[in-house]
């Protein structure tokens, strides 16, 4: 499968962005799929998964309630709704499936088979 992430861009602190995961190839609803971000100087760091139904959505603690992964398998895309955005949300943020994962798998990038190539997200202050 082939990941393709958009909907990066530069926003001002409490503001909104919709990063959008279209899926091509195998289709997504095989995955568990999942965002991470790397901020400048950072390693690579879990934000949030999804089953492959929908039905289980995991998050890191800090965008919790903030921001919100969803799917739509008819359409093999996921997203990535975040409100509230904070400077320290700044990173490239990347989509990833799993096609193997376990709920306990989700949260490390090693499980992650395929990627996409990332989208900037920029929050000033």
């Amino acid at each position: 499968v082939q990941l393709q992430a958009s909907g990066g861009g530069l926003v001002q602190a409490g503001g909104s962005l919709r990063l959008s995961c279209a899926a091509s190839g195998r289709t997504s609803s095989s995955y568990a799929m999942g965002w991470f971000r790397q901020a400048p100087g950072k390693g690579r760091m879990f934000v949030a998964a999804i089953r492959r139904s929908g039905g289980h959505t995991y998050y890191a603690d800090a965008v919790k309630g903030r921001f919100t992964i969803s799917r739509d398998n008819a359409k093999n895309t996921v997203f990535l709704q975040m409100s509230n955005l904070k400077p320290d949300d700044t990173a490239v943020y990347y989509c990833a499936a799993c096609p193997r994962c376990i709920v306990s798998s989700l949260f490390s990038e090693d499980n992650y088979e395929h990627w996409g190539q990332g989208t900037q997200v920029t929050v000033s202050s």
